[in-house]
């Protein structure tokens, strides 16, 4: 059977600031009709905050950091409570899953968290995921799950990811952008003009995930939230949101995994170790290094430039910082980055990408 995760915004869940019980029921209950689709859901929710705020009586969202934490903290076991009530309505089961950054980064425990989720899904439980704010400052800083529901779906190899969202997908002229073959900076010129109309923001990050996703082989539908039985249409292939298409096979999981890493650090490279990293599919030697930017330690995942900055990849390194940075460039008896251990920027997505996307739109 297949499997969809499917992403709900705090938007979507409480746009008042208070969880909309019914329109959570109507959610719910079309996620329980996806297995008939031939499809295991995974649910990535927003809404903690949200749900903390209504429970404490704030009107307004703090700004300081550990009181969003202490609030997110308070409103996710509302949000459970909820989500538990509504499954159970339709006979169904959810399991809470909470999530970092370093779940993803940490290879055993990405692992483990992937042999969990398919347990779950092979009892027929529905898992809930959310990010676990009270350990991580990136979801409450960048928003709303968008990348969590990507790496998901990437974790569990799925199939399709649904990200329900309170506009009706990516638009241009007023008009939604039916179909995406690959995201360039058209694209994501018409998500800048977006998230200029509509305040709230987001279709940037959306672009993100959808950018990940499909670079996993991942065919990713960007859709109004509110609409009736959304899930359950798009998964019978009607027209519906902003359709991102899957880019080529699936790589191995193990690159997938390096390339969803955070980058650590990087590592300019002369143009005959790029030919030979690109074009000839070799190792990186040290001796192809011409600058080092830290700090990382031994087994960290490195972005990899070539000297007129343009990104060329990422991989795991197999020397520190310091190592790297005192051997000038004498021949080393390993390599740096091996080629198993490399993902080509056109093989996938890295967070070093992500960073420098972001850069670019603070300055712009």
């Amino acid at each position: 059977m297949k499997t969809v995760t499917i992403k709900i915004g705090s938007s979507i869940i409480a746009p008042e600031g208070k969880v909309d019980s019914a329109l959570v029921t109507r959610i719910v209950k079309d996620i329980c009709r996806v297995e008939s689709l031939g499809f295991r859901p995974v649910l990535v929710s927003s809404g903690a905050i949200a749900c903390g705020l209504n429970i404490l009586g704030y009107r307004r969202k703090p700004k300081d950091m550990h009181s969003l934490m202490a609030i997110s903290a308070i409103g996710q076991i509302a949000l459970m409570d909820v989500f538990n009530a509504k499954f159970k309505k339709y006979n169904k089961r959810c399991a809470q899953i909470l999530l970092t950054w370093d779940d993803f980064d940490i290879r055993s425990r990405f692992i483990n968290i992937r042999k969990t989720l398919e347990k779950l899904l092979k009892i027929g439980i529905i898992p809930v995921i959310n990010e676990n704010d009270v350990v991580s400052y990136e979801e409450i800083r960048l928003g709303d799950n968008d990348r969590l529901s990507s790496l998901v779906a990437d974790l569990i190899g799925s199939d399709k990811l649904i990200i329900l969202s309170d506009v009706k997908g990516l638009l241009k002229g007023g008009r939604v952008v039916q179909e995406v073959k690959l995201i360039d900076k058209d694209i994501v010129s018409l998500a800048r003009k977006e998230d200029k109309v509509h305040t709230s923001g987001g279709m940037l990050t959306k672009l993100e995930a959808a950018r990940l996703a499909t670079s996993s082989g991942i065919k990713t539908v960007i859709a109004y939230g509110r609409k009736k039985n959304v899930i359950s249409d798009i998964l019978k292939g009607k027209n519906i949101g902003s359709v991102f298409l899957s880019q080529g096979k699936k790589e191995r999981a193990r690159k997938r995994w390096i390339s969803n890493k955070l980058m650590r650090g990087k590592l300019c490279i002369d143009n005959g170790a790029k030919t030979a990293l690109l074009d000839r599919g070799k190792s990186l030697l040290n001796v192809g290094v011409t600058e080092v930017e830290g700090p990382f330690k031994k087994g960290d995942a490195v972005a990899v430039i070539d000297e007129e900055g343009n990104y060329l990849g990422c991989g795991l390194v197999n020397y520190s910082y310091e190592e790297l940075k005192g051997s000038g460039r004498k021949k080393l008896a390993q390599e740096v980055v091996h080629r198993d251990n490399f993902v080509k920027a056109s093989q996938g997505w890295c967070y070093y990408s992500h960073l420098q996307n972001r850069k670019a739109d603070s300055k712009g």
